[in-house]
């Protein structure tokens, strides 16, 4: 079973496939483009987004904050800003997995661009512990420590400087939308794992749960910004162009600026749970146009995923892993994010009525579709 538009197929969680066998991912990335509409209409959006930051800036330092972390994404993303007249400050958190590359990438950028960064450094031992807990786990999200804490950081950041926007990597239009039982993520299931497989307090771990949520986004009214939705945003021609004006380095594949989603997203995620995170990101690139599906689906089975073994000793030695501690963890039951505690239930029970009250104009749009997204 596969979509006849992308290239989705039924190792993909909540695929659904309607009487033109055309995915409901696809239907989804058809409501964002309507909501980040592309050509003279991305024109006027950007340019009254920009407005509305720099007129929220003014007197201050910087007027936006933006995650670095030395990939593509991130770096254009920068570029960007700059380019449109924006003040961002840099942020970057390390979790002791940056390449040389990516070290490399953030400062050129930071410094050809003028752009002050900022660097939070958790603890290793403590990250570790926390990293170490998901594998235990044996749930295909074990990735996320690093996603939500990145957040945290950011969302602190902007809230210490008085800044109003925080700027994200996102792009639908390159990434997809993750299954949301490949990758759930929230500050609960963060605690929930690591209360029963850790044995480190998180102490500098920057987590981000449901209070923090109300507290930065409610109260303090930071906006997250999907800034490269407002792009007609092409890997390719971004790093083209990153590589000509900043002396960007490339670093071999997708994500691959962290030794550590290298090794998870081409090593541990394929051998244990069957996931190839590239159908997701190629599905995106077909809809757009991008890419040729055809080109797409011989991509995927003609070039599996590899990892060097090189990489693999490298992890779970940094890790403090011994190879039988690895293998255990490959062999044990796989588990989702259900088999713990999580914010998702609240969530689902609000469903309905979050639905009801987009229909009736009570909240917006983008919040509505930011829900249904983490619910999809």
């Amino acid at each position: 079973m596969i979509c006849s538009r992308c290239i989705l197929d039924d190792t993909v969680p909540e695929l659904e496939l309607d009487e033109r066998q055309i995915c409901n991912y696809c239907y989804l990335h058809d409501i964002l483009e309507k909501q980040y509409p592309g050509g003279k209409k991305a024109t006027v959006a950007l340019k009254k987004l920009v407005k509305e930051i720099k007129k929220n800036g003014e007197g201050k330092r910087y007027d936006c904050i933006v995650g670095v972390s030395g990939g593509t994404d991130s770096s254009y993303v920068l570029y960007q800003a700059v380019k449109c007249g924006l003040r961002p400050l840099a942020v970057h958190f390390d979790n002791g997995w940056n390449s040389e590359i990516a070290v490399s990438n953030i400062k050129k950028i930071c410094t050809k661009l003028n752009v002050d960064l900022y660097t939070y450094v958790v603890d290793w031992e403590e990250f570790k512990n926390l990293q170490v807990s998901f594998l235990k786990a044996s749930v295909p999200d074990a990735e996320i420590p690093t996603d939500v804490g990145l957040h945290g950081v950011l969302m602190r950041v902007a809230n210490k400087e008085n800044i109003k926007y925080v700027f994200n990597g996102y792009s639908f239009r390159a990434e997809g939308m993750a299954p949301v039982g490949w990758t759930y993520m929230d500050g609960k299931y963060i605690d929930s794992v690591h209360n029963k497989f850790g044995d480190i307090k998180l102490k500098t771990y920057p987590n981000f749960l449901l209070k923090h949520f109300f507290y930065f986004n409610l109260i303090k009214g930071i906006k997250v910004i999907p800034f490269l939705n407002y792009f007609n945003y092409v890997k390719e021609r971004a790093k083209k162009i990153l590589t000509k004006e900043l002396d960007w380095q490339y670093y071999g594949g997708h994500h691959h600026e962290s030794v550590y989603t290298r090794f998870f997203q081409s090593y541990y995620l394929p051998v244990k749970f069957n996931i190839d995170k590239r159908k997701t990101e190629l599905s995106a690139m077909v809809r757009c146009g991008h890419i040729a599906r055809q080109r797409a689906l011989k991509e995927i089975f003609n070039n599996p995923y590899k990892c060097d073994q090189e990489i693999i000793d490298y992890v779970i030695s940094k890790l403090g892993l011994t190879k039988k501690d690895f293998e255990a963890i490959l062999k044990n039951k796989k588990k989702t994010f259900k088999d713990y505690s999580t914010y998702y239930p609240m969530l689902k029970r609000f469903k309905l009525p979050v639905k009801i009250a987009y229909q009736i104009g009570i909240i917006p749009k983008l919040l509505y579709l930011k829900f249904y997204t983490l619910l999809f």
